[in-house]
């Protein structure tokens, strides 16, 4: 694999798999693995996790990046769905509080279109409230149409009633992984990325590991575990069939694609709830900082297909938002990133809209004992593992060291960065300076990091060319570059650009003019010749050109 480093992390972790037996080994690296992994190890389980790209880089990170309670579950009659979304969203915030913030809410109400009406709107945001009960994050409150046209004054006015306002929570969803994963690992749990599953190994018919392979090098190693839990989002089927490739088709798998454009263009405030133009489904205008984010599709997807921005998905979102905001005017030339993710759905009875398949989870054991569990919601990631958990524990009934294996712990322990405010922590750094940033990058790092805030300001302090923005503009520090490599398992650019920041995100053409000082801040780290990090950089402007030439 070309424009990767192979670091000693990854070298101790794959002498580790091939040379232990682990309690449990779970296979994927998205938020439901990376969940798992933490929830088993803080129980007393010896864990191992591989996953075949990079933590977080397929579904879990190219979600709509909301931690939210699903009102429109509620239309569906998923209500137990809901309560339990809901309850789960206060808790994330509490928990990681740098991570999962509240956002506002407005649902506009218009004559004559796919929209609900204005009074089951209203009864339809009174039983969201009464759902959350003392979990809700704002009361809900109703809107008239002069009221609404104060709070987003460059929404369609022709037909419009009034609406609603309700409060939900954003998330920086790929970092959510990343710190999930953090802290199974510094619990003790052995991850890899980059590693590549093979086939399971059985004994006497029964499931006892795996054999792994590393993309980054020439190793394979068998994996021992007392159980495997296939964690794979829309891989599940694929992967369950390497054990049985009799196993039925469980997920019914759909595309989701979102477009990150200008906020000014647009001019909205708060994250809009907009039906689409071409099929009445709902989708989000959602703030992002000095963008938008605009989404998402929902279309039923080959299985084993890479999913891709494609033309047509582009169209269908921006002809929804130009029409709910007139002036807008948005073509494909401004869109500044797009990124395709499937959605690992639990495949309903046939012919049903892909929009109305349920989004709850699914646990599935096979006759060798492969744990698999597929579906499932980010906003409820930690109940969903604690309860794969509880049926890893049930068969195991003691860890392999035979200590018995105690509750999940999660549902009161922190995320790494979570242990304060991000404000306070912001207030406390810049009125103690040794690093010469300004307010506002302090902020910025606070809200990324957490209390892991120190780790980045030290290596400014050491350095203060790191200091300065990978890309001007843009409040993502050289710094945090350093530390994805160092302290955050990235090893490669797009690790790096995509998912431990957003540089790419926020403007994916700038990325690449950064490319070269990336991969040279990287190489220092680890160990890279200038040769190869430029040839690195050369490695990730050609993927992201090709996979943007395809629509715009």
């Amino acid at each position: 694999m070309t424009g990767a480093a192979n670091p000693a992390w990854r070298s101790a972790a794959f002498d580790a798999l091939g040379r232990e037996t682990f309690d449990l080994l779970i296979v994927g690296g998205g938020i439901n693995g990376a969940g798992i992994a933490r929830d088993a190890v803080l129980r007393g389980l010896r864990v191992a996790l591989v996953e075949q790209a990079d933590f977080g880089s397929g579904t879990s990170s190219r979600s709509s990046k909301l931690i939210h309670g699903g009102i429109r579950y509620l239309e569906q009659g998923h209500v137990g769905l809901v309560l339990e979304a809901t309850r789960e969203r206060e808790r994330l915030r509490r928990l990681a509080p740098h991570l999962v913030r509240p956002m506002r809410f407005i649902y506009p109400v218009y004559r004559r279109s796919a929209t609900p009406g204005f009074w089951t709107l209203t009864a339809g945001l009174w039983a969201y409230d009464v759902l959350a009960g003392l979990f809700r994050v704002k009361r809900h409150r109703m809107l008239s149409r002069r009221a609404l046209h104060v709070a987003e004054p460059t929404l369609r006015t022709d037909g419009l009633r009034g609406g609603g306002e309700y409060w939900d929570a954003w998330t920086d969803d790929a970092r959510l992984v990343l710190e999930t994963l953090l802290d199974a690992r510094g619990e003790g749990a052995v991850v890899a990325s980059y590693a590549r599953l093979v086939r399971f190994v059985q004994d006497d018919a029964r499931i006892a590991g795996a054999e792994i392979a590393d993309a980054l090098g020439d190793r394979v190693v068998t994996v021992r575990a007392r159980a495997v839990v296939n964690a794979t989002g829309p891989w599940v089927d694929a992967v369950a069939r390497l054990d049985d490739p009799a196993a039925p088709t469980r997920l019914r798998p759909t595309k989701g694609v979102h477009l990150v454009v200008p906020r000014a263009r647009i001019g909205h405030h708060a994250a809009i709830v907009l039906h689409a133009v071409q099929d009445g489904r709902v989708l989000f205008v959602i703030p992002w900082g000095q963008h938008s984010l605009v989404g998402t599709t929902d279309t039923d997807h080959e299985p084993g297909r890479p999913p891709r921005v494609e033309p047509s998905d582009v169209a269908y979102l921006l002809d929804t938002v130009n029409h709910w905001f007139p002036a807008a005017d948005l073509r494909a030339s401004d869109v500044v990133s797009g990124f395709a993710g499937l959605r690992p759905l639990i495949a309903p009875a046939a012919h049903a809209n892909p929009s109305d398949v349920s989004r709850e989870e699914e646990i599935f054991v096979s006759p060798s004992g492969l744990v698999s569990i597929a579906g499932g919601k980010l906003t409820t990631y930690r109940i969903v593992a604690a309860k794969v958990v509880d049926r890893i524990a049930e068969r195991l009934g003691r860890t392999g060291s035979g200590a018995p294996i105690g509750p999940s712990r999660t549902a009161e322990r922190p995320l790494p960065g979570g242990t304060s405010q991000p404000e306070r922590l912001a207030a406390d750094a810049l009125a103690r300076d040794g690093h010469g940033l300004g307010g506002p990058v302090v902020g910025h790092l606070a809200g990324r990091y957490g209390e892991r805030l120190a780790e980045v300001l030290g290596l400014v302090g050491r350095d203060r060319a790191l200091g300065a923005p990978v890309l001007p503009g843009l409040p993502d520090a050289r710094a945090e570059v350093v530390e994805a490599v160092e302290r955050e398992l990235a090893v490669t650019l797009e690790d790096v650009l995509r998912r431990r920041t957003q540089v790419a995100l926020f403007d994916d053409a700038g990325a690449e003019r950064a490319a070269v000082d990336v991969a040279t801040l990287m190489a220092s780290a680890l160990g890279w010749s200038e040769a190869a990090a430029r040839a690195a950089a050369a490695d990730y402007v050609a993927a992201v050109r090709e996979d943007r030439s395809r629509w715009r």
